[in-house]
Order: structure tokens, then sequence, then C-alpha cells
């Protein structure tokens, strides 16, 4: 019995490169949960160690980009009315 194909958690642009809006709740999840991440770090962080917080904003989104290739539909370049 064949495994039902998984839906991307981000779909591709329509026009240009990348993802946009998550799809499916994961990827909200992915996405707020990083808006978190960057929200407390600031808190803890800023203004004192803002070293540390563009560490910590570097690495997380890093992070994300990882997530999206992963989760998400294949990025490329989309330009007028490509399928």
């Amino acid at each position: 019995m064949p495994k039902p194909q998984e839906q991307a958690w981000f779909r591709a642009k329509r026009y240009g490169y990348g993802w946009g809006w998550p799809a499916t709740w994961q990827g909200w999840g992915v996405l707020l949960g990083y808006f978190a991440v960057l929200g407390l770090s600031g808190v803890a962080f800023l203004p004192e160690r803002l070293p540390a917080f563009l560490c910590v904003t570097v690495l997380f989104s890093v992070v994300l980009l990882g997530i999206c290739f992963w989760k998400g539909e294949t990025p490329r370049w989309r330009w007028r009315e490509d399928p």
C-alpha cells in the first residue's frame, strides 16, 4: 500500500524566488516559534548584548531556511504565468 504524499508546509512563491506564507498548521507553528525565539532573545539580550542577539538571529534564521527547504516546495525563480 503506497504511503500518502505529505503536504508541503511552505508553498513556493507565485512570483520570484522562495516561499510564501505557510500552507499548514505545522508551517504556522514553525513561523510563530521563530518569531517567539527572536522576541525572547531581544528581551534577553538587547540593548547591552547586541552581538549575542545577532548570533541568535542568524542561527535561527538558518534553521528556519533549512526547515523551509526540507518541508517546503522546491523553490525556483517564477515569473509571469510560469506553471
